[in-house]
């Protein structure tokens, strides 16, 4: 005749439940930096720029574009614990100025968690993609949305500026 185990006190429940949540929490870290160090090292080849344009950086606060970051650029980083929650990093471009020796940069923060089979992934204010845990081969619509948020910063700025409703607005003009 087997015996039956002895039943799980309480506290016991609560043990096993942490270490599972553990082991998640290890897991979505490991699969989210993985993924993003993909698409940090995809985005230079899709939009035919030179890698040492792109760099992972940290997605909020100050931050040097020629910095290399490497872990620091995610928010675990920042963290003594591992949690289960959304890993976030910046991706940052730097683009020459074609008139003089400058350059511009700009960043974006992203999100990735993962959810069940799948990524979700947010960049900046663009809507959720589902990218599968198997994702190589398989990061354009990534891409594509950080090339979109960059190209929208831009455009917004243009936009304003060119609004002709500031036209008749309080301004500085020359003298003769």
């Amino acid at each position: 005749m087997t015996k039956t185990p002895p039943s799980q006190s309480r506290f016991e429940h609560l043990q096993d439940a942490i270490k599972s949540y553990g082991a998640a929490a290890f897991e979505n870290l490991m699969r989210c930096k993985g993924i993003g160090d993909a698409i940090i090292e995809a985005f230079p080849a899709y939009i035919e720029c030179g890698q040492d344009c792109v760099r992972a950086v940290p997605p909020a606060g100050e931050f040097d574009p020629r910095k290399d970051y490497g872990d620091l650029a995610f928010s675990y980083s920042q963290r003594e614990i591992i949690v289960l929650e959304p890993i976030h990093f910046g991706i940052a471009l730097t683009v020459k100025n074609f008139e003089d020796s400058g350059a511009l940069w700009l960043r974006t923060a992203i999100a990735v968690e993962v959810t069940g089979d799948s990524f979700d992934i947010f960049v900046a204010q663009q809507p959720i993609i589902h990218v599968p845990l198997d994702y190589k081969g398989k990061l354009e619509p990534v891409l594509e949305a950080i090339y979109q948020e960059f190209m929208h910063t831009f455009k917004i700025q243009v936009l304003e500026f060119n609004d002709k409703r500031f036209a008749t607005g309080i301004g500085f003009l020359p003298t003769k």
